[in-house]
C-alpha cells in the first residue's frame, strides 16, 4: 500500500532509539525526508546511515534537540522547514520513566517525568503548529502509554502525564481540525528493544534503566491477552499509518492501543 510519503517530509522526536528508531527507519523505507530529532545526535547519525542504507529514495537528516527546551524545539523545527520546505508530520516519540511507587518519588523526579513527557510535547506542537495553519494541514501523532489508561503500579507520575497527552491531543484536534491538522495519540504497552545497538546511552532502555528483569518480563507476558512483549516495529507500523494523510486522513482526535490488548477500551 502507498502511504503517499513520497517528497513528503516528518519529524520524529527521539528518533534514535527503541520505539522511535523503528518510527524514523519505517518512515525512511516509505520514501519519506526524515528529520531525527535527538538528544543524543550520535545514535541519530547511526539511525540515519540505516535510513539511507534502504535507499528508499528520500533523505534523513540529524539535529540535536532538547524537547525540554522551546528555543531548541523551535530551531529544529525550523532546520527541518529550511531543509525540506514544508513538514508532513510530527511524532512526539520522546519519553522516559524509572519505575517506582509514587511514595518514593520526590518532587525533582516528578518535574523530570513531567518536563521530558509532556512538556516537550506542549513545545514541539506549539513550534509546528503556525506551519501547519499556514500550509493548509499536518499531522501530529504523540507517543502515550497503556498506563494512561490502566493506572499501571510503579507509574503514577508517568501515567498521568502520557494521561494528559490523550486529552491534549484531542483538544488539538477539535481546535484546528478547521485547518487540516489532524492530532492522534498511540499508547504502546512495554515494548523493548531488539538489542543494545538500538538505544542510545540516554534512552531509558540502556542498561535496563527502565527496571525490568526477565521474570518480570515473563510476567508481563502472561498478562497480555496475546501472550508477548510488543517490538518497536509493531508500534511504528500504527504512528506511520496515522501520519499519512492519503490513508488516514480523516481519523483525528483518537487514541490507539497497541499493546496485546492489554487494555481494551471501547
Amino acid at each position: 500500500m502507498d502511504l503517499g510519503y513520497k517528497d513528503k517530509a516528518v519529524i520524529v522526536t527521539g528518533g534514535g532509539s527503541n520505539i522511535g528508531r523503528a518510527i524514523s527507519l519505517t518512515f525512511a523505507g516509505e520514501g519519506a525526508n526524515v528529520v531525527i530529532a535527538e538528544i543524543d545526535p550520535s545514535q541519530g547519525e547511526k539511525v540515519a546511515k540505516e535510513a539511507d542504507a534502504l535507499k528508499a529514495g528520500g533523505k534523513t537528516i540529524v539535529t540535536q534537540c532538547d524537547v525540554t527546551d522551546l528555543d531548541s524545539v523551535s530551531a529544529m523545527i525550523q532546520k527541518a522547514i529550511d531543509e525540506f520546505g514544508r513538514v508532513s508530520a510530527l511524532v512526539n516519540n520522546v519519553g522516559w520513566d524509572q519505575l517506582m511507587l509514587f511514595t518514593e518519588t520526590t518532587p525533582d523526579f516528578w518535574d523530570k517525568i513531567i518536563s521530558i513527557n509532556y512538556k516537550g510535547a506542549l513545545n514541539c506542537t506549539k513550534a509546528i503548529l503556525t506551519h501547519y495553519i499556514d500550509n493548509n494541514g499536518g499531522s501530529i501523532v504523540s507517543m502515550s502509554s497503556d498506563a494512561s489508561r490502566m493506572g499501571e503500579f510503579r507509574e503514577a507520575v508517568y501515567g498521568g502525564c502520557k494521561a494528559a497527552i490523550n486529552s491534549f491531543m484531542k483538544t488539538i484536534a477539535r481546535e484546528n481540525g478547521k485547518f487540516g491538522v489532524r492530532c492522534n495519540a498511540v499508547c504502546p504497552g512495554v515494548t523493548i528493544p531488539g538489542s543494545s545497538e538500538d538505544v542510545g546511552e540516554q534512552s531509558m532502555w540502556a542498561d535496563r534503566q527502565i527496571g525490568f528483569d526477565d521474570d518480570q518480563l515473563e510476567k508481563i507476558k502472561r498478562a497480555y491477552p496475546l501472550r508477548k512483549i510488543g517490538k518497536p516495529q509493531d508500534v511504528a507500523n500504527t504512528v506511520v499509518f496515522l501520519s499519512s494523510e492519503l490513508v488516514a486522513g480523516h481519523i483525528t482526535g483518537q487514541v490507539v492501543s497497541v499493546s496485546g490488548g492489554y487494555s481494551m477500551v471501547g
